[in-house]
């Protein structure tokens, strides 16, 4: 499986989306979030809606290990191509250098960017605070999207990393403390919690070597601790300390403000398109970084 996951992860990083493909075929991702609709109209109604977001899960987790299952018995061509698919490098890299060229044009052009990785409000953020959100998702997104799904395909081949990326769909969708999703999408949630726990951490490893100074992992830990998820505070802790930025911080969502703690306090909250830029700089070493790792492991 591993030298399945170094070619998956070298087509993604090259070719990335292929947007002829997907203008006429719906992307994986789409089918994943049209089947946890499904289950959110199907399920989430009347009373022990906990009970009900644990069969959700249940069988969002069977028909993705079932599904991947099938796929694997094509051969190992067919687990590289959907397990490319299946990552996020060159699209994640993309969106967020778009925040940095946008913010170079104009601040609407650079709100307009990051709008489309971000949902918190957008409309009114200075350049700062575009910036702030555009260096966040990257490193979020990179735990999420490029080495959670190849770590799970490392541990039990395209059936895991399916049912990983099934159960990401979900907490994106369903896994929100709010009246409708707070039984319903609990165990989503928490699962998602679980799968990312391991690959947070290896993130925050492997945008941390990139740092320019020394990096402070008791700080980390301890900022780590106090994000409102379990995981997210990993990988951004690591890389404020890595472009010595302030993240996280006050922002807000649906109108409201929400009062965050920062991350990395000390480091500068004057943050501009360059610093965008090295974020994706970081991205690019940290990635090159796992695909060595996991061509030694495979050597191994």
């Amino acid at each position: 499986m591993g030298w399945e996951l170094v070619i998956a992860m070298l087509l993604d990083a090259v070719f990335g989306e292929p947007r002829m493909l997907w203008d006429r075929l719906p992307h994986p991702a789409v089918l994943m979030g049209r089947l946890v609709a499904f289950l959110d109209r199907t399920l989430n109604t009347g009373q022990d809606r906990k009970s009900k977001g644990v069969l959700a899960l249940s069988l969002l987790c069977f028909i993705a290990a079932v599904f991947g299952s099938l796929l694997s018995q094509f051969g190992w061509v067919i687990e590289i191509i959907v397990a490319a698919i299946l990552l996020a490098q060159k699209s994640l890299v993309d969106h967020v250098r778009a925040v940095a060229t946008g913010l170079r044009t104009s601040i609407e052009e650079g709100r307009f960017a990051v709008s489309m990785i971000v949902s918190r409000d957008t409309k009114d953020m200075n350049e700062a605070q575009v910036a702030r959100s555009a260096i966040e998702s990257a490193a979020e997104n990179f735990s999420d999207g490029v080495i959670a799904p190849a770590f799970w395909f490392l541990v039990g081949g395209l059936p895991a990393m399916l049912v990983y990326k099934f159960v990401n769909t979900a907490d994106s969708m369903i896994g929100y403390k709010t009246e409708k999703y707070h039984e319903f999408g609990w165990a989503s949630a928490r699962f998602d919690d679980l799968l990312n726990w391991i690959p947070a951490r290896l993130s925050m490893l492997l945008i941390a070597v990139f740092a320019k100074r020394p990096v402070d992992f008791r700080a980390i830990v301890s900022e780590a601790k106090r994000h409102k998820s379990p995981n997210a505070g990993w990988p951004e802790a690591a890389m404020a300390r890595a472009i010595n930025v302030a993240l996280a911080g006050p922002r807000s969502y649906d109108g409201q403000l929400q009062q965050l703690p920062w991350v990395n306090e000390t480091g500068r909250q004057t943050i501009t398109a360059d610093d965008v830029d090295a974020a994706v700089r970081i991205l690019w070493r940290a990635w090159n970084l796992a695909w060595i790792a996991i061509i030694v492991v495979s050597l191994i």
